[in-house]
């Protein structure tokens, strides 16, 4: 007996996003009660950025994305319902970013995002 397979995660979708700098594409794999949490050198483990639902998700994309830098996908890595991947950025300035992200999806969408990042400390 076969089992229905549900509708699949678009990778394409997040390379065009993260590399195209388009937020509209990577806005579209999110769910509408969608959440972030971001854990870097500002906003640490105990005390996370958490961003609910499409809007909050969608300031921050159009604030990364829309910034003069390059982004690029490095490896993204899908089982079942889960989404991990990294993700590579650099400023004109060379000032790079690290960010490795695990998320978990319902219906092909993503529901929940936790993104840790890193980057260089400028001198």
């Amino acid at each position: 007996m076969g089992t229905m397979a549900g509708p699949a995660f678009d990778t394409e979708a997040l390379r065009r996003g993260i590399e195209g700098h388009s937020a509209a594409d990577l806005l579209s794999l999110y769910a509408d009660d969608a959440e972030i949490r971001v854990v870097d050198r500002n906003t640490q483990p105990s005390h996370p950025k958490i961003m609910h639902g499409r809007n909050e998700i969608g300031e921050m994309l159009d604030d990364v994305y829309g910034r003069d830098m390059t982004h690029k996908l490095e490896q993204c890595v899908i089982q079942g319902d889960h989404v991990a991947f990294t993700e590579s950025c650099q400023y004109p300035d060379g000032v790079k970013v690290l960010a490795s992200s695990m998320m978990s999806l319902r219906d092909g969408k993503i529901v929940e995002h936790t993104m840790l990042q890193a980057w260089d400390e400028q001198e």
